[in-house]
């Protein structure tokens, strides 16, 4: 089995970890684009890099495609089935509003500029959000600094966006999955000595069962750990980016790398 995931950058590591951890037997494929990162400049932007990463992706013959990028899933998801379908299935991320808003109360969605206001967020709000308070905080320049491990930017973006985070806030909803990598930074900035307990809620776990789902495939924690990763960077093999090995899920990942 193989499964492919595409980003602008290195926020598919928390979803292939994640099928890591569910199917140590399967072969990844990561096919990001740091050529033309950060995506977002506008929609056509979005969807021709995301169809670029989709088409080398695809001469690997994956299984499935995890879109793990929820800029390119809101801009891009249509064009990507439209073009793999139904030969490869592809699986989109969806932002975890609907558990965030479960409980009701503060919640905040933080997500990149071209993904908050979106009309495609605010359906998910308006469909999910239920009785909660939902409140869209864009991070200017998070993703980047996540994606180049520069640890002063990660940590000035967190700090802006906590800013505009709601005092009272009790669920985050992690809305890029750059941000994943620094979960614990922004659980740490958001958590108010007087607030209630913050839960942050990424999409990772989901998407990684989702695409086994699609595959008719269950998961297997105790495989072999056979699976192999092969690595494509706007649209060349190569090995993981260094900056990917500052975190754990990178580091995880990387002893399995077949560049």
């Amino acid at each position: 089995m193989k499964i492919a995931l595409l980003d602008s950058g290195i926020g598919l590591l928390a979803a292939a970890a994640a099928l890591r951890r569910l199917r140590p037997d399967a072969d990844l494929v990561l096919s990001s684009d740091p050529e033309g990162m950060p995506w977002g400049r506008t929609a056509d932007n979005v969807t021709a890099r995301a169809l670029a990463c989709a088409r080398a992706a695809a001469e690997t013959r994956p299984d499935a495609l995890i879109v793990a990028c929820n800029t390119a899933s809101v801009h891009a998801l249509a064009a990507l089935r439209a073009e793999l379908e139904p030969a490869v299935p592809v699986i989109g991320t969806v932002p975890a509003i609907k558990p965030a808003a479960a409980g009701g109360g503060a919640v905040a969605i933080w997500a990149t500029p071209a993904t908050t206001g979106s009309a495609y967020q605010r359906r998910l709000i308006e469909e999910f959000g239920g009785a909660a308070v939902v409140t869209e905080v864009p991070c200017p320049g998070l993703a980047e600094a996540v994606q180049y491990a520069d640890d002063a930017a990660i940590d000035a973006a967190v700090a802006t966006a906590a800013a505009l985070t709601p005092r009272d806030v009790r669920a985050v909803v992690l809305g890029c999955t750059h941000y994943e990598l620094v979960a614990d930074r922004i659980r740490a900035a958001v958590q108010r000595p007087e607030g209630p307990a913050v839960t942050l809620l990424g999409s990772a776990e989901a998407v990684a069962a989702q695409a086994l789902r699609r595959l008719g495939a269950l998961a297997d924690p105790t495989a072999e750990p056979t699976g192999r990763l092969t690595v494509l960077l706007s649209g060349h093999p190569a090995e993981l980016p260094a900056s990917a090995l500052a975190y754990p899920e990178g580091r995880a990942l990387g002893a399995t790398a077949s560049a």
